[in-house]
C-alpha cells in the first residue's frame, strides 16, 4: 500500500521589503514613459505654437503669444476667441506664389527621391551580390559621403551648373540632391540586401529572370521598410533646405518653400503671421509623408538596430 503524502504550498507574506521591491519595479517600468512623454512635449510643443500663432494678427502675436485662438470652457465647450485671425494665409495666398513653390518643391523632392531610390538600390545591389576587386573600397567610399557636408563644394558646385547650362533651374537642385543621398541610401540598402537569401536569387536566375527583374521584382518588396527608411531620411533634408535653393535656383519662377517664405521676412519689417501661417502650409506635406511611411520606417530602424 503506498502511502500518499501531500505538501502544502506556502504563500509567503506581504512584508514591507516587497512591498518596497515591488514599488520599485513599477517605478522603474514607468519612468522610460515619463522621460518620453516629457521628450513628446518639448518636441512637439514648438510645433503647437507655430500652428496656435498663424491663427492671430500681429498685435495679439506678441501680446497673448501661448493663448491659443480657440478654447474649450464648461458652459460654451469649444468657443473661438477674438483672438482668432486668417489674415495671416490671406496674405500668404494673396502677396506669394505659393502653388508655385509648392509645385517646385514637390517636383524636386519626388524626382530626386525617385533617382535616390533607383541609382542607390542598383549600386546597394551590385555591392551586395558581386564579389569584385575593391568591392570594399567602393562601399567605404559612399560611407565617406555621409561624414563629409556636400555644402563645402557649393562654389565648385555653381560653376559646374553653369558649366552644364542648368543655373537657376530644378535640375540643378534634383543632381544636387540625389548626389547628397545616395550615400546613406547605399550604406543603407547594402546591409538590408545582404539578408536575403542567396537560395531566392538563384532560384530566380534559373527561372530565367534577368538582374534587374530580380532586383525590382524580387529583393526590393523584401526590404520596403530600408527603402521608406531612405525615403524619410532625404525627403526632410530635401525639402527643407534653404542652402541650394538660394544659392543655385534663386529665380522667382524656380523657388521652393522655404526660399519663398523669405518674402515674408525683409530687412526692416517681417509679416510674422504670413511667415508662420505659409511654415504651417510648408509642415503639411512632411506630416502626411511621415504618417504613410512611419510604420515602414519603424521597422526599418529596428531591423537596423538589431543587426
Amino acid at each position: 500500500m503506498s502511502q500518499l503524502t501531500s505538501t502544502a504550498t506556502t504563500i509567503p507574506s506581504e512584508t514591507p521589503h516587497n512591498r518596497a521591491v515591488d514599488w520599485g519595479y513599477k517605478i522603474a517600468k514607468l519612468f522610460p514613459h515619463v522621460i518620453l512623454i516629457a521628450y513628446s512635449v518639448l518636441a512637439l510643443f514648438p510645433t503647437v505654437l507655430i500652428v496656435m500663432n498663424s491663427f492671430k494678427d500681429r498685435r495679439d502675436l506678441f501680446r497673448v503669444p501661448y493663448t491659443p485662438p480657440i478654447w474649450f470652457s464648461l458652459e460654451n465647450g469649444f468657443e473661438i476667441l477674438n483672438l482668432f485671425s486668417t489674415k495671416g494665409y490671406e496674405q500668404v495666398f494673396s502677396r506669394a506664389s505659393i502653388f508655385n513653390y509648392f509645385g517646385n518643391s514637390i517636383f524636386v523632392t519626388v524626382v530626386a527621391l525617385f533617382l535616390i531610390l533607383m541609382l542607390g538600390s542598383m549600386a546597394s545591389f551590385a555591392l551586395s551580390e558581386y564579389e569584385f576587386k575593391g568591392n570594399r573600397l567602393i562601399g567605404l567610399y559612399m560611407a565617406i559621403g555621409i561624414m563629409i557636408p556636400i555644402r563645402l563644394g557649393t562654389v565648385s558646385l555653381i560653376k559646374l551648373m553653369n558649366a552644364l547650362g542648368i543655373y537657376n533651374t530644378q535640375w540643378a537642385l534634383i543632381f544636387v540632391h540625389t548626389a547628397a543621398g545616395l550615400p546613406i541610401a547605399v550604406f543603407i540598402l547594402t546591409e538590408f540586401m545582404r539578408q536575403v537569401p542567396t537560395e531566392l536569387k538563384d532560384a530566380a536566375r534559373v527561372d530565367g529572370a534577368s538582374e534587374y527583374r530580380i532586383l525590382f521584382s524580387f529583393i526590393m518588396p523584401l526590404v520596403r521598410p530600408a527603402l521608406a527608411t531612405v525615403l524619410v531620411f532625404n525627403m526632410l533634408p530635401i525639402w527643407n533646405d534653404l542652402w541650394f535653393p538660394l544659392t543655385l535656383a534663386p529665380a522667382g519662377n524656380v523657388r521652393t518653400v522655404t526660399l519663398g517664405l523669405s518674402e515674408f521676412a525683409g530687412q526692416y519689417k517681417t509679416d510674422w503671421t504670413a511667415l508662420l501661417a505659409a511654415l504651417v502650409l510648408a509642415m503639411i506635406p512632411v506630416l502626411v509623408f511621415y504618417t504613410v511611411f512611419s510604420r515602414q520606417f519603424i521597422q526599418g530602424l529596428t531591423r537596423g538596430a538589431l543587426k
